[in-house]
C-alpha cells in the first residue's frame, strides 16, 4: 500500500516496501543498521510503530521506524515552514490597449510597479481587438513607453513578442540592491 501525504508525495510503509534489505533509522534518529525487510518489519511491530520508506532511490533504501501519522504531520509542518519565507513569486498580468489614454497607462504602470516591488513577475500585454490588428505598429510604441517607465524596478525576462492578438513581454523584479529609487 502506498500512502500519500497532503502535498502529494507518496511513501511505502511496512510490508509494502519492495526492497530486500533496508537501512533502518530509529525514532531518535540513530541508525539501527542494514536489515532484511522481514526483520525490519518485525522490529517495527515489536516497537508498535510503522516502517516508513523515506529515501527509496538510495542503495539500500532508507526507512524510519516511526508512527506514520506523526511522520506525515512533521512533513506537512516542514512544507509549511519552507513556504513561510517565500512571498509573491506568482505571475500577474496587466493588459494595455494599443490606443490607451495617457492617464490609463500611468495608472496601470503604477500597478505594475506595485506587483514588481511585491516580488511578482508581470506579464505586460497589449491586447488588440477587431480592426486594431491592422495597426500593429502601435503595439511597439505602447510597449516601449511602458517598459521605459518601469525600467527602474524591473528587467525584461522575455522580450516583447506576438502571440495571437497579444503583444506581450514578461518582466521580473530587480533584487533590492539593484532597485533605483
Amino acid at each position: 500500500m502506498i500512502r500519500f501525504n497532503k502535498v502529494g508525495k507518496h511513501y511505502r510503509i511496512n510490508q509494502y516496501i519492495r526492497a530486500d534489505k533496508v537501512r533502518v533509522i530509529q525514532e531518535d534518529g540513530k541508525q539501527l543498521g542494514i536489515l532484511p525487510i522481514f526483520n525490519a518489519v518485525q522490529e517495527a511491530r515489536k516497537r508498535e510503530v510503522d516502517l516508513i520508506e523515506v529515501a527509496p532511490n538510495t542503495d539500500p533504501p532508507v526507512c524510519r521506524l516511526m508512527d506514520f501519522k506523526k511522520f506525515i504531520y512533521q512533513e506537512a509542518k516542514k512544507q509549511k515552514d519552507s513556504k513561510k519565507g517565500q512571498k509573491g513569486g506568482s505571475l500577474k498580468e496587466v493588459r494595455l490597449t494599443p490606443f490607451i489614454a495617457e492617464n490609463d497607462l500611468e495608472f496601470r504602470l503604477k500597478r505594475v510597479k506595485e506587483f514588481l516591488t511585491e516580488g511578482n513577475k508581470v506579464r505586460l500585454a497589449v491586447r488588440f481587438t477587431g480592426r486594431q490588428l491592422a495597426h500593429r505598429e502601435f503595439a511597439n510604441k505602447v510597449m516601449e513607453k511602458a517598459l521605459n517607465q518601469v525600467a527602474s524596478v524591473s528587467k525584461i525576462d522575455f522580450e516583447p513578442k506576438w502571440q495571437g492578438r497579444d503583444y506581450f513581454a514578461v518582466l521580473t523584479p530587480l533584487t533590492d540592491k539593484r532597485i533605483k529609487k
